[in-house]
């Protein structure tokens, strides 16, 4: 099932994933400046890549030319204190990140390939039954979770011709 994305570059507002990170940025005291724009985008183009931030600055040079490294630091650092997007971590010294989608949707979980380092995303949730279990057994109120499988990728797998 594919996710709402509408994106209007230099309309009045900008909805992804059907979050509207214009009005999101404006209730915490921000604004949506050229930067933090070029770096939504960049990381609406390349949504399911879990860009670096050193990916998403190379990105969005292309297109942005004056901005430095430290404003997409920056950028990226608020984008996940406002919960835009969400880090992430495969154990590979390397901090990602992907925009968050609808807050009614779970997070996805991750195959991550311990031969290439390859990362595919899980769309299923196929943990719901168990997220029941937990909060009936221990009354908790389950509000997201993060899985992370570790094993080979079909590609390393095949033997090497």
């Amino acid at each position: 099932m594919k996710k709402e994305i509408i994106l209007f570059i230099g309309g009045a507002y900008m909805r992804m994933k059907g979050i509207d990170f214009k009005e999101l940025l404006k209730q915490k005291g921000c604004k949506l400046t050229t930067q933090r724009r070029a770096v939504l985008d960049i990381l609406n183009e390349h949504s399911g890549e879990h860009l670096s931030t050193e990916e998403i600055y190379e990105y969005v040079r292309k297109t942005c030319p004056e901005i430095g490294l430290a404003t997409v630091y920056r950028t990226v650092q608020l984008f996940e204190e406002i919960k835009i997007v969400d880090k992430l971590n495969f154990d590979d010294g390397c901090s990602r990140y992907e925009l968050i989608s609808n807050e009614e949707d779970h997070h996805h979980h991750h195959l991550i390939c311990e031969n290439c380092g390859k990362v595919i995303e899980v769309e299923e949730d196929l943990l719901d039954g168990l997220e029941e279990q937990i909060e009936k057994n221990y009354i908790f109120k389950i509000t997201n979770h993060k899985v992370k499988f570790y094993g080979i990728c079909s590609r390393c797998m095949k033997p090497s011709e």
